[in-house]
């Protein structure tokens, strides 16, 4: 049998819940993506709570709360703690959304899920790889090999390829094979026949998504429509995702046509968004490479778009039409959700939504067709605590204070007593025989016993010592000729520790962390939070535009048949959507579709034969490899047999070997072939596709079509008349390839 695969869904399958899923490779378990919704809600956590403490390495995919939300809390709270793995875009942006949700919470909830350290404690665990980069597992995953490629959704966005044994497992969710401003088109194409593909069927049912440039003029005439008829417009977006692609096409947009109404993008951490932005160039499109290598103009080098993180630097604004890119897209809570109260009453403001709202939020509720005329929200603030609430609150610190103070105390007697009884019954040079022990310690009773108490407080002499002595411990550091000897790695920097070195006194984010956010985090003024309903009246417009950044349906469904995959495995997407995209990839991708129920665990194992065999060495002996590039290589004719342990082994034929025909190795660039013929004086130019190599020979390559799974089987066909040209240019091409 092949490489043993099961796939456990932990959470979204069946609808657009968060993404989290169980998949075992040989008994070593991943869990890809680690995500929760904009509530919070823990119980959708319960699966993984079940498989935490057996979970091996964590894959991260995208950097947004639907994807990583749940890390924080399943390393504190249920015993997650297992290698993380991530591009460094998902790494840092992700710890920004997730700051970003932190605090917005923490304005308007006694949010006590995680906290900022438990954010740090998380992230600190991950290990950053580049795309393509293979990453070879160790121990228990000895023979895995796992790599990041680009998913073209969001910045650092991964398709997980997993390896063992030569068989791949794909991990294909949220990818986008367009090309657009950000970011290139994923590379999902490039893969062919993988073992297991696990994909989602969450655009299955969206056909007909409109060309890129008539969707991004359709959603800038929308603003400016609200803008000239002197209106607002609030886009609610997540933290560090899909809102780039937004920066960039109002950005340029605005430069190209000198506009000067203002945009804001505002977020507790949208500084830093840009800052780390701005050094994550190679990560996006071929585009923004070349123009900064042309011009040395970074892309996030904004000047239209200014960055905000707090709610009264906005008030300070001069009234007048305005656009504000603000978190969270959901509605649920950040400052996206106290702009929709104050500015939904005015007709003639715009909400424009760029993304499906996640289920049952406002944002879902408003995009729903017709929308209400009417929603309730809660409003909530922080405010600081004053009279007889502040004087029951210090209280209750004092006393807290008190307590922490006297167990730190008890602890250190504790620990004092242990030291100093294992330093004397190890090390102490007053040890005597425990016959002369028991008089001396009566003779020190007689002595001093009145004085003892002088010794309690931070001193506690032991039974066994001829009288009270502080503590001694003696260098044992080594020395040779050149003096004492020093470890290296004692003065080298560590990235880790480079990272460490960053990290402010509270222990939060490498510096990075803006002045308000930082402010809002260190400011201890003791505050509660007060709520209230409130009826807010829908008069101004809202309107949905996709720019999710997901491939449509039709695309989909190309793209799978193009990779062909031996079995597939749908997750994320409406029972709808999943159900039609299971029964078109029955009849048109391959006849392996499974799309399981929540904690549902399937076996995806191939149906292919793997088997390891061992050269014999008599074999060897008699093989003669030529090099081929860095490589060398050997037509080898053997049978399968067993050797004395019982292994596998091909030996040597019994028989003499058969003639095979000649094979030639390697590839042939025609524009190259054309330069090598002319440098020989031969007269040669490209005709029709071909190359017309003389007067009578003709050199064309073809493609082979019925190759399953789109491969790229390629042949080389020689035309022309048998003459001693034919047979000059033959011999010339028979040099370029290897020859077996």
């Amino acid at each position: 049998m092949g490489t043993s695969v099961q796939v456990k869904p932990l959470c979204g399958v069946y609808n657009e819940n968060p993404l989290s899923y169980l998949v075992s490779i040989d008994g070593f378990n991943f869990l890809i993506d680690c995500g929760w919704n904009d509530h919070f809600d823990t119980s959708l956590l319960e699966p993984l709570s079940r498989v935490a403490s057996i979970v091996d390495a964590v894959l991260l995919s995208h950097p947004d709360t639907l994807h990583l939300g749940a890390l924080p809390y399943a390393m504190k709270q249920l015993g997650l703690s297992a290698p993380i793995f991530a591009t460094e875009p998902v790494y840092r942006l992700g710890l920004l959304t997730m700051y970003d949700h932190y605090l917005s919470r923490k304005q308007v909830s006694e949010f006590d899920l995680f906290t900022l350290d438990d954010i740090d404690s998380a992230f600190q665990n991950i290990t950053r790889l580049t795309y393509s980069q293979n990453y070879y597992m160790s121990g228990k995953g000895e023979g895995i090999v796992i790599a990041p490629h680009s998913a073209g959704h969001m910045l650092g966005g991964t398709i997980w390829k997993v390896t063992k044994d030569g068989e791949d497992v794909i991990y294909a969710v949220d990818f986008n094979h367009r090309k657009e401003r950000l970011l290139n088109g994923t590379v999902l194409e490039s893969f062919v026949r993988p073992a297991v593909l696990i994909t989602d069927a969450y655009n299955a049912l969206l056909s007909n998504q409109p060309p890129r440039r008539q969707r991004d003029q359709e959603f800038l005439d929308a603003i400016l429509r609200t803008l000239r008829a002197d209106g607002n417009i609030l886009v609610p977006v997540d933290t560090a995702g899909r809102v780039l692609e937004l920066i960039l096409i109002l950005e340029q947009y605005w430069e190209q046509n000198h506009l000067t109404f203002p945009i804001f993008f505002l977020t507790y951490v949208s500084s830093s968004t840009i800052d780390y932005v701005k050094s994550f160039l190679e990560w996006m499109s071929d585009s923004i490479a070349k123009s900064f290598e042309h011009t040395r103009d970074n892309a996030f080098l904004l000047k239209h778009v200014k960055l905000l993180i707090s709610k009264s630097e906005l008030e300070k604004v001069s009234d007048g039409p305005k656009i504000v890119l603000s978190s969270m897209g959901s509605l649920e809570a950040g400052f996206s959700h106290d702009i929709f109260v104050e500015w939904a009453a005015d007709a003639r403001n715009l909400v424009l939504f760029t993304e499906r709202g996640q289920f049952a939020t406002l944002a879902r509720m408003l995009q729903s067709d017709p929308p209400p005329k009417a929603v309730k929200v809660t409003l909530s603030k922080r405010i600081p605590l004053v009279g007889e609430e502040l004087a029951a609150y210090e209280e209750e610190q004092n006393r807290k204070r008190k307590e922490e103070a006297l167990k730190a105390t008890l602890v250190k007697e504790e620990e004092s007593k242990t030291l100093l009884v294992a330093d004397v019954t190890t090390c102490d040079p007053m040890i005597i025989d425990a016959k002369i022990t028991q008089t001396s310690s009566n003779a020190a009773g007689l002595q001093h016993g009145a004085f003892r108490d002088v010794f309690i407080d931070g001193f506690v002499p032991t039974p066994s010592s001829v009288s009270p002595m502080f503590p001694f411990y003696e260098s044992s550091a080594e020395w040779d000729d050149f003096g004492e000897v020093i470890n290296p790695d004692d003065y080298t920097i560590k990235d880790e520790d480079m990272d460490q070195s960053s990290i402010p006194a509270d222990g939060h984010f490498n510096g990075k962390l803006d002045e308000g956010s930082a402010n809002l985090i260190l400011d201890t003024t003791p505050s509660k939070v007060v709520s209230s309903e409130q009826t807010v009246y829908v008069k101004c417009s809202l309107v949905y535009m996709d720019f999710e950044g997901r491939s449509d349906g039709g695309s989909v469904k190309k793209i799978l048949a193009h990779v062909s995959p031996l079995k597939l495995v749908l997750v994320h997407g409406s029972a709808e959507a999943t159900e039609h995209l299971k029964q078109h990839c029955l009849k048109h991708v391959c006849p392996y579709v499974y799309a399981p129920q929540i904690e549902e665990s399937i076996d995806v194992t191939s149906d292919l034969c793997a088997y390891k065999v061992q050269l014999s060495e008599k074999l060897m002996s008699n093989v003669l490899f030529k090099k081929l590039g860095d490589y060398e290589i050997a037509w080898v004719d053997a049978e399968v047999g067993k050797t004395e342990s019982d292994t596998l082994s091909l030996l040597p034929l019994s028989s003499p070997s058969p003639s095979h025909k000649t094979v030639l190795v390697g590839d042939i660039k025609m524009a190259d072939f054309k330069q090598f013929l002319a440098s020989k004086g031969i007269q040669v130019e490209f005709a029709g596709g071909a190359l017309r190599c003389g007067e009578y020979v003709t050199l064309r390559k073809v493609g082979d079509s019925n190759q399953k799974g789109g491969g790229n089987v390629q042949h080389i066909i020689l035309e022309g008349p048998l003459s001693e040209e034919y047979y000059k240019i033959r011999e010339h091409l028979y040099s370029q390839f290897y020859s077996l």
